[in-house]
């Protein structure tokens, strides 16, 4: 029995991905070119769907292309160490931390700003000055 075949199309609806973010990914090295069909079609079968899933997945989760990429080597030989792998999620994990901890930061001053909102006019808003330039 043959295997599925897919075109761009149904990969990209597959996945939830833009059809010109898969020729990218093949573009960059991400994806494998796919083989063509006698039409000149890209022709992707499940393992192109399932490395296309890993990617959305790991972009989904906020993942940069190099970690996807590195992500990707580490997956590709099942040999090795996941220390690498550890790393990798440590690392990204990091990152969200200090994201998080800016976004609170950010929070606190916007509730700041909120608390010395009273009616009035703008010419008296206190977010309107808060934003302004200092005179």
């Amino acid at each position: 029995m043959p295997a599925e075949i897919l075109s761009i199309g149904d990969l990209a609806k597959a996945t939830a991905t833009k059809v010109e973010t898969v020729r990218y990914y093949e573009r960059i090295g991400l994806m494998p070119e796919p083989r063509r069909t006698v039409g000149n079609y890209r022709a992707y079968d499940r393992d192109h769907l399932n490395r296309l899933s890993f990617i959305r997945r790991s972009r989904d989760l906020g993942f940069s292309l190099d970690q996807v990429r590195a992500l990707l080597d580490l997956a590709d030989h099942k040999e090795r160490s996941c220390e690498g792998v550890d790393a990798i999620a440590r690392e990204h994990r990091d990152e969200v931390d200090r994201k998080i901890a800016d976004l609170m930061a950010l929070r606190r001053e916007l509730d700041i700003m909120v608390s010395q909102c009273q009616p009035g006019t703008v010419a008296d808003c206190r977010i309107i000055e808060a934003l302004s330039p200092a005179a």
